[in-house]
C-alpha cells in the first residue's frame, strides 16, 4: 500500500467511495474558482471605488460628473458611482419637475440610492453562500464515504481466513482519503468565504458612508435653491 499514490487509492476504491470523491472533487475545483474570481472581483471593486472617491471629490461640478456617468452604457457605471449616478438622477429628476421641498428631494434621492446599494450588495455577494455551502457540508460527504470505507474494512477481514493489516488496508486507506477530501474541499472554502464576507462587508460600509456625505452636499443643494 505504502507504493499507491492517491490516485491509486481513487481508482481502487469502490464505486460509491469513488462517486464520493468525485463530489468533493468537483466542489472544490468550484470552490476555488468562485473564490478567485470573488477575490478578483473584490480587488478591482476597491480599486473603483478609490478611483471614483478621488474623481468625486476633486471635481468642482457635480452637475457635470452626473452628465459624464449618464452618458454612459448603465453596464458601464461601477460600484460608487451607481449610487452616485442613481441618487443624483432622482435628485434633478425631482428638480425639474418642480420640487422645492429639501425633505422630498433627500427622501427619494436616498430611496433611490438604497436601491442602487441593494444592487451592489447582491453583486458582491453573489456566489458567496456556495462557499459556505462547500464548507459546511463537504465534512459529511467525506464523512459518508469514510463509513462506506470502514465497513468495507470490516467486511474484508471479516472475509479474509487471516486478521492481517493487508485484508483491511484497501477499505482504512479509502475510508482515510474520503475524510481528508473532504476536509481538503471544506477548509480553503470556509477560509475564502470568511475572508470575502469581511471584505465585502468593509466596502459595503463605506458605500453607505459615501451614500450619506453624498446626501449631505444635495441635502445644502437643496436648501441653497
Amino acid at each position: 500500500m505504502g507504493d499507491h499514490s492517491i490516485i491509486d487509492l481513487m481508482l481502487m476504491a469502490s464505486p460509491i467511495v469513488q462517486l464520493v470523491m468525485a463530489i468533493l472533487v468537483f466542489m472544490s475545483i468550484s470552490a476555488w474558482a468562485i473564490a478567485l474570481a470573488k477575490s478578483h472581483q473584490m480587488r478591482k471593486a476597491k480599486r473603483w471605488m478609490t478611483e471614483f472617491e478621488t474623481i468625486f471629490w476633486d471635481s468642482e461640478d457635480l452637475g457635470q460628473l452626473y452628465r459624464q456617468a449618464a452618458q454612459k452604457d448603465p453596464a458601464e457605471l461601477k460600484g460608487l458611482e451607481r449610487l452616485f449616478e442613481a441618487g443624483f438622477q432622482e435628485f434633478v429628476r425631482l428638480k425639474n419637475q418642480g420640487v422645492q421641498d429639501a425633505n422630498d428631494l433627500m427622501s427619494a434621492s436616498h430611496r433611490a440610492m438604497k436601491i442602487a446599494l441593494g444592487r451592489e450588495t447582491e453583486r458582491l455577494e453573489h456566489r458567496l453562500s456556495y462557499l459556505a455551502t462547500v464548507g459546511s457540508s463537504a465534512p459529511y460527504i467525506g464523512l459518508f464515504g469514510t463509513v462506506i470505507g470502514v465497513i468495507h474494512a470490516f467486511q474484508a477481514l471479516g472475509d479474509s481466513p487471516s486478521m492481517t493489516l493487508a485484508a483491511i488496508a484497501p477499505g482504512i486507506a479509502e475510508a482515510l482519503l474520503a475524510t481528508g477530501m473532504g476536509l481538503f474541499a471544506a477548509i480553503p472554502a470556509v477560509i475564502y468565504y470568511n475572508s470575502l464576507t469581511n471584505r465585502a462587508d468593509r466596502l459595503l460600509s463605506e458605500y453607505e458612508h459615501f451614500a450619506e456625505e453624498f446626501l449631505a452636499i444635495l441635502q445644502r443643494q437643496a436648501h441653497a435653491s
